[in-house]
């Protein structure tokens, strides 16, 4: 293996070794304190455009399975890891995770003391970094681009035809497992792009995906969203979605310090003593005070107070910023699906 060397923007260097494409790569450098479920996270499209950092130390010990991934390739620009591990062991595993890596191009180092790291990212908030070997590359901010449009479809697919309710889903980056759950429950989706004009078909409700980077750059899907609640269409969002909803009903959005990335971020529902545990991915949070008060908080995050979810006090809207598919876990929230199609 080769050296590779992870710079940050504040001049902070990290020396480690390769394991991934042999290539430089820049963008924004986050962390998951996640203990499991790498393949899942590496293929999140709401991963776009940032270099992953695993707190948790024994990455790729079970390998690659050849499916249960949430989307159809990496979506990580690139990897970061404490300790990678050459030998697997897993009935499902097909690959090691460095021939993965290998095959769709994706660089990545281990032997970082991401411990170091992750306090230094805590502390500074999230920054730009590169993944340097033998190469060089300039830093480059993805969030100033519209990292949705790169992960949305570019056609409509229709899941699940004998479904006995029809669902709008506009995809901003949705996971694989969100579908998984709209189907279960037998659900017709329709899985649009996230600019698509939908009122032209016949559906009974709606529902906003996860996805990556600034909410703001997704201005015609606010617009469509807006329109829907003017409809008063029964609307589900999740994660971006979250962020959507709040700003298609006038609210505001800001970009979270270092984020929530992980499977154990604990939510508060409101008007209750009840936590669920939550698996998380965002780097935007809703700034409550910006909504009217047609507008109630439903979840807050017991660790830091922000806003994990909004509810429209008395019209078939709500949405929250975890992930209520909750794959690879926990599934806490899956109810969640449950109170939507009630809602239909």
């Amino acid at each position: 293996m080769m050296q590779s060397k992870l710079v940050l923007e504040n001049g902070s260097e990290f020396i480690g070794t390769s394991f991934g494409a042999d290539k430089p790569i820049s963008g924004e450098v986050v962390f998951n304190t996640g203990m499991v479920g790498y393949p899942e996270a590496l293929t999140d499209p709401s991963y776009r455009g940032q270099i992953l950092v695993f707190t948790y130390p024994l990455i790729g010990n079970y390998g690659v399975p050849n499916e249960e991934f949430e989307s159809d390739k990496i979506q990580v620009s690139g990897l970061v890891v404490a300790d990678y591990s050459e030998k697997y062991s897993h009935w499902q595993a097909a690959k090691s995770l460095s021939d993965w890596l290998k095959e769709q191009g994706i660089p990545a180092i281990s032997g970082i003391d991401t411990r170091k790291l992750t306090k230094m990212l805590r502390e500074r908030g999230t920054m730009l970094g590169k993944i340097v070997n033998g190469k060089n590359v300039d830093f480059h901010n993805p969030n100033q681009e519209n990292l949705v449009q790169e992960v949305s479809i570019k056609n409509s697919i229709i899941y699940n035809e004998t479904g006995e309710k029809r669902i709008i889903l506009i995809d901003c980056g949705v996971k694989n497992n969100i579908i998984r759950n709209l189907t279960k429950r037998n659900l017709q989706v329709i899985r649009v792009p996230y600019d698509y004009n939908f009122f032209d078909e016949k559906f009974d409700g709606l529902i906003i995906s996860n996805g990556p980077g600034d909410p703001k750059m997704c201005t015609e899907t606010i617009k469509n969203v807006r329109k829907a609640l003017e409809k008063n269409i029964p609307t589900f969002g999740i994660c971006l979605g979250n962020q959507i909803l709040a700003l298609a009903a006038g609210g505001n959005t800001y970009k979270l310090k270092y984020g929530h990335r992980s499977q154990n971020q604990p939510c508060i529902r409101n008007g209750t003593k009840r936590c669920y545990i939550t698996t998380q991915n965002h780097g935007f949070a809703v700034d409550m005070k910006t909504l009217s008060s047609d507008w109630e908080e439903l979840f807050v995050n017991a660790n830091d107070g922000t806003n994990e979810g909004i509810k429209h006090k008395t019209k078939p809207f709500f949405s929250v910023q975890f992930h209520p598919e909750g794959h690879s876990g926990p599934e806490d929230t899956n109810f969640l699906f449950d109170e939507f199609v009630r809602m239909l």
